[in-house]
């Protein structure tokens, strides 16, 4: 049933909020909810995660960039493109005793996922070989996996799904308007058809989207109504906060403001009240305050250790410390 601008405000104060799975999102009704007072935004966020989840539960997982720089895409945030003077090195393919060692201290650290990404516009299908060979060293340990891999061909989806891949990771980046202003070398259209031939092969979807970009509220609207509408929900979706590089054309972006974010994070939950939330790219630069926020208002996964791609994460023994002052706990 859509939201009426009438009642919402009211039900979002006394917790009544529609907590079923819904894939008929409109554009009015997410703007709706990003103009509540900030309160019952979180409040209605938290009382509809705890619907769906244990509360106090964080998923752990961990990235490892698994073959470094080179890429042809031009996405304006990505030091990994060729297009750009940044400080990130080409390099090849890691092998995968290096891949397996990486993921069995990620093992140990805590983390029940462990995801792999590759600086390709999309692999070859011997380079796809390989990685599905990672896939299956990461699941004997006992990890989740996840792969992050560009434009997936006709039958690589399924080769991914063969090898065990649990989740795969592309995201939208933005709104379909604003995209053409970060990325030229694919269409927004490719995006979803590589989310769909994923979904088709039976892997789950990791999808999400950067915020910070120059973009406006208008956009992150579009982008959360986009991946609320699909047949489907993102069973993970990461929320990026753009972290500016030097050489990138978004190196000098002003931060989003922090309150902007969690209101973000926040209508994610409710609109997609299944999926896993992840407070994922731009940690770095929060406060433990602002992760708190960011938790109440139902992130409940983060990238644990000290990189991701090729960008600073927070210090696993910072992460350990935030998570003592929560009384947050990994999810099994």
């Amino acid at each position: 049933m859509a939201i009426s601008s009438k009642n919402v405000s009211n039900h979002m104060a006394e917790g009544k909020m529609n907590t079923k799975v819904r894939h008929n999102w409109t554009f009015e009704e997410v703007e709706l909810l990003f103009s509540q007072p900030f309160n019952d935004l979180l409040y209605a966020a938290q009382s509809i995660h705890r619907e769906y989840f244990v509360s106090n539960e964080v998923q752990i997982s961990t990235l490892l960039s698994i073959k470094t720089g080179g890429c042809p895409e031009d996405c304006a945030y990505c030091p990994q493109s060729a297009h750009y003077n940044t400080e990130t090195d080409k390099e090849q393919l890691l092998n995968i005793d290096s891949v397996l060692a990486a993921a069995k201290n990620a093992k140990t650290e805590g983390a029940t996922r462990f995801c792999m990404g590759a600086a390709w516009r999309s692999p070859t299908d011997r380079d796809l070989d390989l990685v599905c060979k990672m896939v299956e060293g990461v699941k004997k340990l006992g990890l989740e996996t996840c792969v992050t891999l560009g434009m997936l061909k006709e039958g690589q989806a399924q080769k991914l799904q063969q090898s065990g891949l649990d989740y795969y990771n592309h995201n939208i980046d933005t709104s379909k308007d604003y995209y053409s202003e970060i990325i030229s070398t694919r269409s927004y259209e490719d995006r979803i058809q590589t989310l769909s031939s994923v979904r088709d092969a039976g892997v789950k979807v990791c999808c999400g989207g950067i915020v910070g970009m120059g973009e406006t509220r208008q956009d992150r609207i579009d982008m959360l109504t986009t991946l609320a509408t699909l047949s489907e929900h993102p069973q993970s979706v990461p929320i990026n906060m753009l972290v500016p590089v030097k050489g990138t054309p978004l190196s000098d972006s002003l931060s989003i403001d922090i309150i902007e974010f969690v209101r973000t994070i926040a209508v994610t939950r409710i609109i997609m009240p299944a999926s896993v939330v992840r407070l994922s790219a731009g940690r770095n630069a929060m406060t433990d305050e602002a992760q708190a926020l960011c938790f109440i208002a139902g992130a409940n996964s983060i990238f644990y250790g000290d990189e991701l791609l090729t960008t600073e994460n927070p210090e696993r023994k910072a992460d350990k410390l935030l998570f003592n002052k929560l009384g947050l706990k990994p999810m099994k």
